[in-house]
């Protein structure tokens, strides 16, 4: 049977700052994200099967997307854990919740590789992580392909 590419595609508001970045993106700012995230498989072939036909149900990668990614970052302030960002975090504590300390510098790059990491972690047997594009505007983005990270 053939191996099908899903498609679905997800949005959400994150804020974050490149600690130590030598240009404008040092200063804490925001990007309206859009995340491709295409996974690969075959279709289920029981005809007496409710999701016969399907590689993966579009309602349950929107489950796990919005789980492992989306719901955790959505309007959310994203930064690395370190020394010099210490003091900003624990006032930025002591006012909003939705903070999102991570061990790497935020970037489109380290993000979208994160997100590739938790991802295939995550997608039922048998569907696999094919690509992700994450676009932190509407004319800059990353990607991640399976086959080059082999």
């Amino acid at each position: 049977m053939s191996r099908i590419r899903l498609t679905k595609e997800f949005s959400f508001e994150t804020a974050h700052v490149l600690e130590g970045y030598d240009g404008a993106c040092s200063q804490i700012h925001g990007h309206s994200y859009r995340l491709f995230v295409t996974v690969i498989g075959t279709p289920n072939d029981n005809p007496a099967h409710p999701k016969y036909g399907m590689v993966m149900d579009f309602g349950v990668l929107k489950k796990v997307v919005n789980e492992q990614i989306v719901g955790r970052l959505d309007h959310a302030l994203v930064i690395r854990d370190t020394p010099v960002a210490k003091p900003l975090l624990d006032l930025l504590r002591t006012k909003f919740e939705r903070i999102e300390i991570v061990d790497y510098q935020p970037t489109c790059e380290n993000m979208i590789t994160r997100f590739a990491d938790i991802l295939m972690k995550a997608l039922p047997q048998g569907v696999m992580l094919h690509s992700l594009r994450l676009h932190e505007t509407a004319t800059s983005f990353a990607e991640w392909f399976a086959e080059d990270n082999r």
